[in-house]
């Protein structure tokens, strides 16, 4: 919601807001898988089957964000059996991510398009971006 100034609303039809606010409707929401789940649990009860497909859900997006850039060993088979659950395409298993995504109320073909655009911020600058310098 854009608060317009109290000066621009009294007596004027139309209402001019300033830049700064404008822009901040198209910034980024940074949320943390685990922001978004403790929010989720607060706000609605959930029967113990649904808790148990959060939980879930909320350790396979942790194990994918925590072991994206690992490339052997444990780590990377833990990589790779989530991002296998993530993109499969069989729902017949009720623990599978399409039955999981759907008891709780989720769009699956959302949460796993964000999954496998995601990429972890590794302090990379990126073309355009201006580094700062000490000094």
């Amino acid at each position: 919601m854009v608060k317009l100034d109290q000066d621009a609303t009294m007596g004027n039809e139309t209402a001019f807001v300033n830049d700064d606010k404008v822009a901040s409707i198209f910034q980024t929401d940074t949320l943390l898988s685990k922001q978004y789940f403790d929010t989720f649990r607060r706000n609605s009860y959930l029967e113990p089957e649904k808790r148990l497909m959060l939980a879930i859900l909320e350790d396979a997006i942790n194990c994918y964000q925590d072991n994206y850039i690992s490339r052997t060993g444990k780590k990377k088979r833990f990589f790779d059996e989530v991002r296998e659950w993530i993109v499969s395409a069989d729902g017949d298993w009720v623990f599978s991510f399409e039955h999981v995504c759907d008891a709780l109320g989720l769009n699956a073909a959302y949460i796993r398009r964000g999954l496998l655009q995601w990429k972890p911020n590794l302090g990379v600058v990126h073309a355009g971006e201006s580094q700062r310098m000490a000094g």
